[in-house]
């Protein structure tokens, strides 16, 4: 059986930005949860859960020996932090955005 969760009850997640491009990596908890989150976590969905911000290419690697994701976000920061006129626009919040998503994970 399968429930809804958002995915931060699930896992972790952590930002890194260079340029233009921000990558968002994602952790289960518990790497039962690892099938799961590929299959509810596609590339796809994270660029149609937020198309404004994430306006370029969204590219998901998976690293099963380690059981994580890596998604990397082609032009997403406004050109880059040192060419955005926006204040703060890192990519250190997306975390946060991606870990609001819901996935679908077997229960317990």
């Amino acid at each position: 059986m399968k429930k809804t969760v958002p995915l931060r009850e699930v896992a972790s997640a952590r930002t890194g930005d260079k340029g233009n491009v921000s990558c968002i990596s994602v952790w289960p908890y518990d790497p039962k949860h690892y099938d799961d989150i590929k299959a509810s976590l596609t590339a796809e969905r994270v660029s149609a859960a937020y198309p404004d911000l994430f306006r370029g290419e969204v590219k998901r690697y998976e690293i099963p020996a380690l059981h994580g994701f890596n998604f990397v976000i082609r032009d997403a920061l406004e050109g880059g932090v040192n060419a955005s006129l926006n204040l703060d626009f890192h990519g250190k919040s997306f975390s946060f955005l991606l870990l609001a998503l819901t996935v679908e994970v077997t229960a317990d």
